[in-house]
């Protein structure tokens, strides 16, 4: 079989938690990708210039960095992660229904913040649960959780691009040419810039109620309802709920029943050393974590540059989704509005597709092949959109390809650090708060760049930190064997030791002996 029998039997008995970690990764996706194509639209209804709206990605994604690092509080118990998902869920319904009448770019930076606490808190709880019930086979379903974010992220674009403007503010013709010169030179630093803001400030007033976008938002949010209600069904059957009257669980299949007899004989011993070693938990009490003194240089090198590695590359994925539709509708590319749409959407559909291959893969290739491979694809990738940089048929070819290496990325730095620090530690947390924070940082810095130096400088940003991301991963795995040295050379010296007991046992037997027969 392509799939043996164990982890089948794994995912049979876990299968009602699995599908709803994934479903509510489907929530994240929709929430992570709705930005990019409708940022013209909302830039116009809360009446804002494009730096001003791309602070709104900040706030996003600054809360999704402190809901990462706050998420692992909630996995304490199964009772407060279901609830922390639930609640989660259940705002990012709310916040689509409420984007529409947001008119205020602070405002609606408020209402992005609060999603991307909810984002953050499903990110870190989602992926600690799934990786303490799978452990060493949690690659295959890490590859399976991280595809349903980009199912939900190529769903949203594709919601909202039949509401997009044709023009980016509104459904209207009058002066919508002379409006988007303006952002334009604005970008540029014209000097046309400092002149008549005050008359296109007020087209933007009179003319964004055309738009429909606000449907496209509020489609999202009935879409999104279902996530939470499946949460809600998962604390029923686990009789969570305080309505719900206690009763025996199912009972096991024979093959099932098999693998909890032999998890039960060392249950103990795991659950003692995951205790020493302070497990999976929230960024901060990692940190704190008295266990971790005394541990070797590597042990730390490997949390900080698998950290860094995903800094890199998500800051990738953000500031590409975020900013590509921006790049495409400016100089030199001036695509048209509707058709720079389906960057976005072609972006998420490739990483999505990318995730769904990755499954297969990381069943039978190893993380660190599969990492070598897709940085290594992204920098080329990334370099020839650069090269290319005029070519309309080439960046949707690049767009591609982009999603396809970068999809897979994190899930294999998840399964790979894991594996490597034994799921002792406290990587799951430090790999997903870093890639949130790349997310945040990254947005903002490539926003402020495009700003300045012009839309060139897009593909550029991303050739450097794709080269800096690879950079790390050499880093990493040079550590990693450094690790891998230390923990061999433990392992002799507690297999001596165990040997030097016996002996020191079987010594002391005939000096009682003789000292018996004398009395």
């Amino acid at each position: 079989m392509f799939v043996d029998d164990r982890i089948l039997t794994l995912f049979k008995r876990n299968a009602h938690h699995t599908l709803t970690y994934w479903s509510v990764f489907f929530s994240f996706g929709l929430c992570i990708a709705f930005l990019g194509p409708t940022i013209l639209d909302l830039q116009c209804q809360t009446h804002s210039t494009l730096s001003q709206i791309t602070w709104v990605f900040f706030a996003q994604q600054f809360c999704l960095l402190i809901g990462s690092s706050i998420g692992g509080i909630f996995k304490r118990t199964l009772l407060s992660a279901l609830s922390a998902l639930f609640v989660s869920a259940l705002v990012i319904s709310i916040i689509f229904a409420i984007i529409p009448v947001c008119n205020n770019v602070l405002v609606l930076a408020i209402a992005m913040a609060v999603s991307g606490l909810a984002m953050g808190i499903i990110d870190t709880i989602a992926n600690i649960q799934l990786v303490t019930i799978y452990q060493k086979d949690s690659a295959v379903f890490l590859q399976a959780l991280h595809f349903f974010i980009g199912f939900g992220a190529l769903v949203s674009p594709l919601i909202a691009d039949p509401f997009l403007s044709e023009t980016g503010c509104g459904n209207h013709t009058g002066n919508a040419t002379e409006i988007m010169h303006h952002f334009r030179d604005l970008l540029r630093n014209s000097p046309i810039a400092d002149h008549n803001i005050t008359q296109t400030v007020a087209a933007h007033e009179g003319e964004s109620s055309d738009s429909t976008v606000h449907y496209a938002f509020w489609i999202m949010a009935l879409i999104n309802l279902p996530v939470p209600l499946a949460v809600l069904f998962l604390m029923y059957r686990e009789k969570l709920l305080p309505c719900c009257p206690g009763s025996t669980p199912p009972l096991l299949d024979k093959d099932e029943l098999a693998m909890e007899s032999q998890q039960g004989t060392q249950g103990p011993e795991v659950e003692q050393i995951q205790h020493e070693a302070g497990g999976h938990g929230d960024f901060f009490s990692c940190c704190q974590n008295d266990n971790l003194r005394g541990l070797p240089l590597s042990f730390f090198m490997i949390h900080i540059l698998g950290g860094m590695v995903l800094f890199m590359t998500d800051g990738i994925v953000g500031a590409y989704a975020g900013f590509v539709y921006t790049y495409a509708t400016k100089p030199p590319m001036l695509l048209p509005h509707k058709t720079a749409g389906y960057l976005a959407s072609i972006f998420w559909a490739a990483i999505t597709a990318g995730r769904l291959l990755s499954i297969p893969l990381s069943y039978r290739f190893q993380p660190v092949r599969l990492l070598m491979f897709n940085l290594a694809g992204a920098i080329v990738t990334v370099l020839l959109l650069l090269i290319f940089y005029t070519s309309h048929t080439f960046l949707f070819v690049g767009t591609c390809l982009c999603g396809l290496f970068l999809s897979s990325i994190f899930p294999c730095m998840l399964a790979y650090t894991e594996d490597i620090l034994d799921y002792q530690g406290c990587a799951t947390s430090v790999l997903v708060t870093s890639a949130g924070m790349g997310e945040m940082v990254m947005q903002v810095l490539v926003g402020s760049i495009m700003n300045t130096e012009g839309s060139y400088s897009f593909l550029l940003c991303g050739v450097i930190i794709a080269c800096l991301g690879f950079i790390f991963f050499i880093a990493l795995m040079l550590f990693q064997r450094m690790h891998r040295n230390y923990l061999t050379g433990t392992s002799k010296k507690s297999t001596m030791v165990e040997e030097a007991a016996p002996e020191s046992n079987g010594s002391a037997k005939p000096e009682q002996k003789e000292e018996n027969e004398t009395s």
